[in-house]
């Protein structure tokens, strides 16, 4: 029997390597790997679990797929996956990503950073944990793509990939403080994109010279060099005041980077956040270089949309994922499982409603109709 629908998904899926023997190809591989995304969905987050699911679902899922090897065993899950090429799968992760959301970010603010998968380390063979580089769209918070570095101190060298695979034409890219790089401008404005890059103690130099341009410009203030805006929200006895500053004028960028080593700055900027909390008052100065114009209130929307990859996509990768508990190291496997992982929270932002995401991966485990409508996004 063949399978009763073709999704978005499938027709990616199809384009990948069998890594396999033609004579040990008991199953499909385009029904494996939809098998570990649609179980990612409802709650597996290991071999067993994706063999768990299908062996539960096994009757509904023939109303899908073919399985004319039935359900693989958790080891033939772990195999395939474990040498299944992952140049391949970032592929067929984007081009899913682009046909579901369009292939244009243009005017979004798309964030990229780190994160590691803290137990998948191997200290007997010398594997350090996967360290994934994930490119994420505040807007949809939508995970548009990843490359997988095996240390963190190598993000500077994985960073530059991600434009390359995206199309950021007319977008902002913002980037934590690892990525404030002069070669990783470059890279980011190749595309036609702007960058926003936070800058913090391990730029000395560089964060020394913007602090001194920022007071001497507030003491020149009169002659209009700044841009400011400020913000206040308050909130759980909590009253935090933001203040922002951009500065964009020729001399003083000039100063900043006498060698001309930087890619395009257009400004630089200072945001000071201010949190009261009863008698407690702290005050955070955060320093950024970008491309953006001059404007304070369109730097602040940039960062503060930054935050929401970082609070917004470990945090739900941990809770809801559990993603650092997860112990497997063979070859490719983790990185794969990563994927899934990602897969799976596209799909549960999608959905409409304000249920948490480890609370509609449990609704789609116990109601088919609940993981009907999640799958029936892959075929928008």
């Amino acid at each position: 029997m063949e399978p009763a629908t073709e999704t978005s998904l499938s027709r990616h899926v199809a384009e990948l390597t069998d890594p396999r023997l033609e004579r040990t190809r008991e199953h499909r591989l385009v029904e494996i790997v939809t098998l570990a995304r649609w179980a990612g969905l409802c709650g597996a987050d290991d071999w067993v679990g994706l063999e768990t699911f299908g062996r539960a679902k096994q009757a509904w899922l023939r109303t899908f797929l073919a399985l004319p090897g039935g359900i693989p065993s958790h080891d033939t899950f772990g195999r395939v996956f474990a040498r299944l090429d992952p140049t391949e799968v970032r592929a067929c992760f984007l081009a899913w990503v682009q046909g579901v959301s369009g292939p244009e970010v243009a005017d979004r603010i798309v964030a990229i950073d780190g994160k590691t998968a803290r137990r998948s380390h191997d200290r007997g063979r010398g594997n350090a944990a996967l360290h994934l580089v994930s490119a994420w769209a505040s807007a949809n918070a939508l995970v548009l793509g990843q490359v997988a570095t095996d240390q963190q101190s190598n993000e500077i060298t994985a960073i530059p990939a991600l434009p390359r695979l995206l199309a950021l034409a007319g977008c902002t890219v913002t980037i934590a403080a690892m990525g404030c790089q002069t070669a990783l401008a470059a890279p980011v404005i190749g595309p036609g994109a702007d960058y926003v890059l936070a800058l913090k103690a391990t730029h000395p130099t560089l964060l020394a010279r913007v602090r001194l341009a920022f007071a001497d410009a507030r003491a020149a203030a009169s002659a209009g060099v700044l841009d400011a805006a400020r913000t206040l929200e308050a909130g759980h006895g909590r009253i935090e005041q933001r203040r922002g500053w951009a500065l964009g004028d020729p001399e003083y960028l000039a100063s900043l980077d006498p060698g001309g080593a930087w890619a395009g700055p257009r400004s630089v900027g200072l945001i000071e956040s201010e949190r009261r909390l009863g008698d407690e008052v702290s005050i955070e100065p955060r320093s950024y270089r970008s491309r953006l114009p001059p404007n304070a209130r369109g730097l602040g929307r940039a960062i503060r949309a930054h935050w929401g990859i970082e609070n917004r996509l470990p945090w739900v990768l941990d809770i809801a994922f559990r993603e650092d508990h997860s112990r497997f190291r063979a070859d490719h496997g983790p990185e794969h499982l990563a994927v899934v992982r990602h897969f799976a929270l596209n799909l549960l932002r999608r959905e409409p409603g304000r249920a948490s995401s480890a609370k509609k991966r449990f609704r789609a485990a116990l109601d088919d109709s609940s993981l009907r409508i999640l799958l029936a996004q892959l075929n928008d």
